[in-house]
């Protein structure tokens, strides 16, 4: 199988082309935290935010991002996502907001672009709603926990037999 890569023989960016590749269901998870003042995530949790329903707005959001992807990341493929889901969950020891999301697809490449854009999305609406009553938040470690499918197979973060 030849290589896949970005770059034509002229070194110009272009589209990969996968014509060899089977279509196989992959999936992808993908987690990042917002980091936010104890009296922030309070007046989330008590209803007091001044721009609402931050959470279930912030999830939407991250959907929203995901189904976006092709059009914010150059050379990535769109793809037909059978599945996004973005959950977030308070976490008081933080303080701030844990974000997850997990897409799903059936194609001949992975979904890991979209999970990692959904819970991006899902930040910064979190970091927009809140931002009114709180400049000190922090977006961070924003990364993909898992994914399957696909000809390398499947990939879990710190399972040592993982590549």
């Amino acid at each position: 199988m030849r290589k896949l890569t970005p770059l034509d023989h002229d070194g110009r960016a272009r589209m990969v082309d996968f014509p060899h590749k089977p279509d196989t269901k992959r999936r992808a998870a993908a987690s990042g935290t917002l980091s936010c003042a104890a009296a922030t995530l309070e007046a989330v949790l008590e209803g007091r935010a001044p721009k609402g329903a931050v959470i279930s707005t912030a999830e939407l959001a991250g959907v929203m991002g995901a189904k976006q992807t092709s059009s914010l990341i150059p050379l990535c493929h769109p793809l037909p996502l059978a599945k996004v889901g973005v959950t977030i969950t308070p976490d008081a020891s933080l303080p701030g907001f844990r974000v997850s999301a997990e897409t799903v697809t059936t194609g001949p490449t992975g979904v890991e672009m979209e999970a990692l854009t959904a819970v991006s999305t899902a930040c910064l609406t979190l970091f927009d709603m809140l931002k009114a009553i709180d400049r000190t938040m922090v977006i961070g470690e924003i990364q993909v926990e898992e994914k399957t499918g696909g000809a390398s197979g499947n990939w879990t973060r710190g399972d040592s037999t993982s590549q």
